[in-house]
């Protein structure tokens, strides 16, 4: 289909691989991160089980009664919000069997289904593909000299970047990388968020699974959430949060069952712990890194601005650094990479960690300032010389991420510096 202003998205290029390799591809993600977008980029026709307005559309029955006729058209076609069928996917799946066709149908969902009436999981017919909001190198807001598959392969890198604006900063993350957002301020930006979380408290989340939640309990724990951002807080700690700060009490059961409802939706994009393959004798904590799956829904939750983040640069720090992961994770996705942090019982700690294909691991620390550099650094190469003196399989690359350098390069202790404005995949 002829797609004007589409802004091409790193995924791109796997969605056309998996057209070749299966028969459907499934792409999940937040709402509003773009999924119809990116399908119809690669789709010959589509249906469009959700309207404009986020109601479903005619076309929910007619799947329902004759799912067959949702499927006719050129292919590959486009079946948006499919979830809101869930019949469709063994119908689907039961075409694929029967042409024996690569590449026919493309499913958008932003949430994850409830199985019932699917009978089959469509393994070997149906590749997924998880779509997150834009990286500042995908909205235009990083210029891309710098390539992070480069530095995980250990590859040399020297170059000037150009000044960086503080308060150009904090707009990129208060006004995040949803697709409808990239040209809006601050403030414009933060209100549509705001918005977009009341729809999904009021709406979205009942229909996941038909479930009654608690909406005031909801809104406090994404509060509570927000407070948490980029930290490895448990449930319990989520819980005396909300007691502290809003003098409500929510049980442990509840708060796990409200947590997996928000994942399903995929609007938390938590960061695993990494350990399992060090080999050494160093005992790794397993809690996850809290992460919304886009910074802009915790500055919106937070209600922060430019002028409240100056004031306050260690709240901003936090929010840099979720940025800086969502970055990570989309372009390390490109290249078949896999994200996580490490925290151990030693108290050591590093911000982000890559794993590649070939098994090295790569480490990253993320800091706002170019007066925090040398401190990352050294902690980096400590805790690299502490695994492999503790008989483990240290890190391949150290990398410090950093807000306001102007400048890419490595150095002599081997550690890169790279400003986040300057990276690309």
């Amino acid at each position: 289909m002829e797609i004007k202003n589409y802004k091409k998205r790193l995924v791109d290029e796997k969605i056309e691989e998996y057209l070749k390799l299966f028969g459907a591809v499934c792409i999940e993600g937040p709402k509003y991160c773009g999924k119809t977008w990116a399908g119809r980029y690669h789709a010959n026709s589509e249906t469009l089980l959700h309207t404009t307005t986020g109601e479903s559309s005619n076309e929910v029955e007619l799947a329902k009664i004759s799912p067959k006729i949702i499927l006719e058209g050129k292919k590959p076609k486009l079946i948006d919000e499919w979830q809101e069928a869930t019949n469709l996917w063994d119908e689907i799946r039961t075409d694929v069997d029967k042409t024996g066709l690569k590449g026919q149908y493309i499913l958008t969902g932003s949430s994850t289904p409830n199985r019932k009436g699917i009978s089959h999981s469509g393994a070997g017919r149906f590749g997924k593909i998880h779509l997150r909001t834009m990286s500042l190198y995908e909205s235009g807001d990083s210029s891309g000299l710098i390539s992070l598959q480069d530095i995980c392969n250990g590859k040399e890198i020297s170059k000037s970047t150009g000044e960086v604006d503080l308060r150009h900063l904090m707009h990129l993350v208060i006004r995040g990388g949803f697709p409808g957002c990239i040209n809006y301020t601050s403030d414009q930006s933060k209100k549509v968020i705001n918005e977009y979380i009341n729809l999904i408290i009021d709406d979205d989340l009942y229909r996941l699974d038909g479930v009654n939640r608690d909406k005031h309990k909801m809104k406090l724990l994404l509060k509570s959430l927000a407070r948490n951002e980029s930290t490895t807080v448990s449930n319990k700690t989520l819980k005396n949060d909300i007691k502290e700060n809003d003098n409500k009490d929510i049980d442990e059961d509840t708060l796990t069952k409200y947590l997996n409802a928000l994942d399903k939706l995929f609007l938390l994009d938590n960061d695993e712990p990494f350990g399992i393959n060090i080999r050494s004798s160093i005992k790794v904590k397993q809690s996850e890194k809290r992460h919304f799956a886009d910074p802009s829904i915790a500055c919106a939750l937070l209600d922060v601005s430019e002028e409240k983040l100056i004031n306050d640069l260690e709240t901003f720090g936090f929010l840099f650094e979720a940025m800086v992961e969502r970055d990570l994770k989309i372009y390390a996705d490109s290249f078949e990479a896999k994200n996580y942090h490490y925290q151990d019982y030693q108290n050591r700690e590093i911000d982000h960690i890559i794993e590649l294909k070939n098994g090295n691991w790569c480490c990253f620390e993320i800091k706002l300032g170019v007066n925090e550099i040398d401190n990352a650094a050294n902690n980096l190469i400590k805790i690299h010389d502490s695994i492999k003196n503790e008989g483990g399989r240290a890190p391949s690359i150290l990398c410090v991420i950093c807000g306001m350098s102007n400048a890419a390069y490595r150095r002599p202790d081997g550690v890169y510096v790279v400003p986040i404005t300057a990276l690309k995949n």
